[in-house]
C-alpha cells in the first residue's frame, strides 16, 4: 500500500467521522423538534379553554352594553323630539306662555305672602 492508499483510507475516515457527526446532530434537531412539539402541544391545550372563557366572558359583557347603547339611543330620541316639541310650542304660543308664566310668578309670590303673615 502506498501513499496513494493510507490517504484515501484517512480522508475515507475523516469522512466518515463527518457523517457520524451529521448523523449525531440531525437526531439532536430531531428530539428538539419533537420536544418543541409536546411543548406547544401542551400550552394550546392549556391555552384554548381560557381563550374560550375570555371570549364568553366579552359576549357577556357586551349583551349589556348593547341594551344600554338602545336605551341611550331612545333616550336621545325622546329628548330632541321633546326639544322639537318645546321649541316648536314656544314659537307658535310665545304670548301664551309668557302670560302662563307670570301667573305661576304671581301665584308663588301669593304663597310667599300668606306664609309670611303666619308666621
Amino acid at each position: 500500500m502506498g501513499p496513494g492508499g493510507i490517504a484515501t483510507i484517512i480522508a475515507a475516515a475523516s469522512l466518515f467521522v463527518i457523517a457520524v457527526s451529521v448523523a449525531y446532530a440531525v437526531f439532536r434537531v430531531s428530539k428538539l423538534v419533537d420536544e418543541a412539539k409536546v411543548s406547544l402541544k401542551a400550552f394550546t391545550d392549556d391555552t384554548t379553554p381560557l381563550i374560550n372563557e375570555s371570549t364568553r366572558t366579552l359576549e357577556l359583557i357586551n349583551s349589556p352594553l348593547e341594551s344600554f347603547a338602545k336605551i341611550t339611543k331612545s333616550v336621545e330620541e325622546v329628548t330632541s323630539k321633546v326639544t322639537g316639541a318645546t321649541s316648536d310650542f314656544m314659537d307658535k304660543n310665545g304670548p301664551a306662555v309668557k302670560v302662563a308664566g307670570a301667573l305661576l310668578s304671581a301665584a308663588q309670590m301669593s304663597k310667599g305672602r300668606k306664609k309670611k303673615k303666619t308666621e
